[in-house]
C-alpha cells in the first residue's frame, strides 16, 4: 500500500510540476507543442535510438512545422524517446528510477523494444530549444539526450 501512495503522489507532483508532459495525467497542452494532424503535411526525420545515442542528435524547425519523427531502436536494450522540456525530463527520470519499466503512452514519447520502429507526428507551434531523451534509469545520465531548436 505504501508503495502504491508513494507512487501516485511521486505521478501527481510530476503532472504539477511537468505542466502538460503527459495526456494520460489530464493535460492538454505540451511545453514543445502539439500533436500533429495527420490529414497535414509534414516532414520526415529519422532518429537512430542506440546505446546511449540518439543519430542525428541536434535538430533545427521552424515555428509551426510539422514532424513525422520516424524512431528506430537499432540498439540491444529497450529505448525511450520523449521530447518535452529539459526540466520536464529531469523531473519524469527521477520517477522512472523508481519505476524502471513504467511504460508511455504519451503523443510525444514512446518506449522501442531493440529492432522497433515508431512514429511520433508532432507540431511545433512554440519557439525555444527542446530536448528529446531516453528516461530509462542511467541513459540519459550516459548521454542519451538530444535536442531540437524551434526558431
Amino acid at each position: 500500500m505504501k508503495k502504491t501512495v508513494t507512487f501516485v503522489l511521486a505521478l501527481a507532483a510530476l503532472s504539477i510540476s511537468s505542466a502538460g508532459a503527459h495526456e494520460n495525467h489530464g493535460h492538454t497542452s505540451f511545453s514543445a507543442g502539439e500533436p500533429g494532424d495527420p490529414k497535414k503535411p509534414a516532414r520526415t526525420i529519422e532518429i537512430a535510438l542506440s546505446e546511449m545515442s540518439y543519430e542525428p542528435s541536434n535538430i533545427n524547425v521552424k515555428r509551426g512545422e510539422q514532424i513525422r519523427f520516424v524512431l528506430r531502436n537499432v540498439g540491444k536494450e529497450d529505448h525511450e524517446f520523449l521530447l518535452a522540456t529539459p526540466k520536464e525530463n529531469l523531473a519524469h527520470a527521477e520517477v522512472m528510477k523508481k519505476h524502471p519499466h513504467m511504460e508511455h503512452d504519451d503523443p510525444n514519447g514512446v518506449r522501442l523494444a531493440p529492432n522497433k520502429t515508431a512514429e511520433i507526428l508532432w507540431k511545433f507551434s512554440k519557439a525555444g530549444t527542446f530536448e528529446f531523451s531516453c528516461l530509462i534509469p542511467d541513459h540519459r545520465d550516459y548521454g542519451m539526450v538530444g535536442h531540437v531548436t524551434v526558431k
